[in-house]
Formats: C-alpha cells, structure tokens, sequence
C-alpha cells in the first residue's frame, strides 16, 4: 500500500489550502485514513481522521476542529483535508495514514504517506 500527499505550499494566516491523499496498492475503501502533522520540534499529532465504515463518520483534534474538514472519495482512491482559517501554529509536515480502525494514535497506522509542508505566514 502506497500513499501519496499533495496540496502543501506556502499560505498567509486566514487562507484555505486543500490536502490530498492517494491510495494505491490496497482496497481504499478497507482502509480508515487519518491526517497526523509534525511541526519542527514536536511529536507528530493526530489532526484527522475519517472511517472506513462511512464516508462521514470522521473525528477532529480539538485544535483544528470547525477549521478543518476530512472527506474520503472510494471511488478515487483518495481522502482529502480541507483546511480554512489557517494560524501559523497549523504550519507542519502532514502525513495521509491508513488503519484498519479510527484509532487516532501514530501506533494505530499500518501505512504512511512521506508528508507535505504546509507553511502559514502570519
């Protein structure tokens, strides 16, 4: 299973920038897909996540949520983050993941996508 990110580039604070992940490899629709980030010096977090048992079932950290919307397309193979109202605390390297489950944790992933640097100017 192979994940590829796309959509990062460099923002100002306020902007929307949209997020996506392709699958390929495996059975999309099989896979729970999260977002995690990584800023510079800190732990990777989990941002979002959506479940394989519906395309509207998804969870939010708190610190994006109302901002930031997960969606999954099975029939492209790919999940996508849309994410409005940009800090420069949102600035980081976003990972795409796949689980069997909705776990939320980076010891719950099965597969990583190599990341995309989002940076939010202020």
């Amino acid at each position: 299973v192979q994940l590829v990110e796309s959509g990062g580039g460099l923002v100002q604070a306020g902007d929307s920038l949209k997020l996506s992940c392709a699958i390929s490899g495996g059975t999309f629709s099989g896979w729970s897909m999260e977002w995690f980030r990584q800023a510079p010096g800190k732990e990777r977090e989990f941002v979002a996540g959506i479940s394989r048992y519906s395309t509207t079932a998804a969870e939010y950290a708190d610190s994006v949520k109302g901002r930031f919307t997960v969606s999954r397309d099975n029939a492209k193979n790919t999940v996508y983050l849309q994410m409005n109202s940009l800090k420069p605390e949102d600035t980081a390297v976003y990972y795409c993941a796949a689980a069997r489950g909705l776990y939320m944790i980076t010891s719950g992933i099965d597969y990583w996508g190599k990341g995309t640097l989002v940076t939010v100017s202020s």
